[in-house]
């Protein structure tokens, strides 16, 4: 190995082990006790190891019913934002419409704006949007799940536009061509051949945007005011308490609350690690 790739391969260990110091700190504190820890300080030597916190933060916090809120917030915005950019993206990249490069540059300046600039009009605009009672027990977007969905989709999609335009623009002109000939309409091209070709790309951007949805705080707690219906980041705030917080049970909390996103990586791990890597060799 030459000494260039070893300098390399030695600097790119030092940043991923200081990406993973403070990860593998949560999961040393939170199985360590409290006592233990105040004593001896975090960075010192084990003297009682015990899996007793993930119990307790578990129980204590109700994750239960807040894992299913966040499921049902992720889940169908994640669907929901692939299946509309790829849609955008195959109509500017395939059918050559007119007006797709302004249309592509559009959702790109969305990302720009700060999410922070629209709380309070959303808010207002949410107040007086009414729904019908069986989707929402408040009778308006406000303090409903559709209204953490909605803003996740919006802000999504632009992203996942531009991503999935640039890839499909690497693929073979020829193969949407011959479909044309062979008389595919325009779904057909969409679905039964484009997207197959799209799943590295779809896969990857899958598991970023259950990341950023899962992990999301901010929407969830404007738009929703009835903590039985708030996400499960905001589980971790129930084991703080009013004058004292164990700081190693809130560790194990959050490890607990990151299981399922290390878990959909796991799953796309080869796909996504596909999508992250196209274009970087040619041939």
């Amino acid at each position: 190995m030459s000494r260039g790739r070893l300098g390399l391969h030695a600097f790119l260990m030092t940043v991923s082990l200081a990406f993973l110091a403070p990860l593998l700190l949560a999961i040393y504190a939170s199985l360590r006790p409290y006592e233990e820890t105040a004593k001896y300080g975090y960075f010192s030597l084990p003297r009682h190891l015990s899996f007793d916190y993930y119990a307790q933060a578990f129980n204590d916090s109700g994750m239960g019913k807040y894992f299913i809120n966040s499921l049902i917030i992720a889940v169908p915005g994640v669907l929901l934002t692939l299946f509309l950019a790829s849609f955008v993206a195959f109509c500017v990249t395939r059918l050559r419409m007119r007006g797709g490069l302004v249309l592509l540059m559009v959702f790109t300046a969305g990302n720009l704006l700060p999410q922070q600039v629209i709380v309070t009009p959303l808010y207002v605009l949410f107040t007086k949007i009414n729904l019908p009672y069986w989707m929402s027990d408040s009778m308006t977007m406000y303090d409903s799940y559709w209204a953490v969905l909605a803003v996740q989709v919006a802000f999504q999609v632009g992203f996942c536009v531009f991503v999935l335009a640039n890839f499909m623009r690497t693929l073979p002109e020829e193969i949407v061509e011959a479909a044309r000939v062979d008389g595919a309409g325009v779904w057909t091209q969409y679905w039964n051949i484009t997207l197959p070709l799209c799943r590295p790309a779809l896969a990857a951007l899958a598991t970023l945007q259950f990341t950023w949805m899962y992990n999301d705080f901010l929407w969830a707690l404007v738009f929703i005011s009835d903590g039985e219906k708030l996400p499960i980041t905001s589980a971790l705030n129930n084991l703080r308490g009013q004058f004292f917080t164990d700081y190693n049970l809130l560790a194990a909390g959050s490890v607990i609350v990151a299981l399922p996103t290390v878990l959909v990586f796991l799953l796309l791990q080869r796909h996504f690690i596909a999508g992250l890597t196209l274009g970087a060799s040619k041939g």
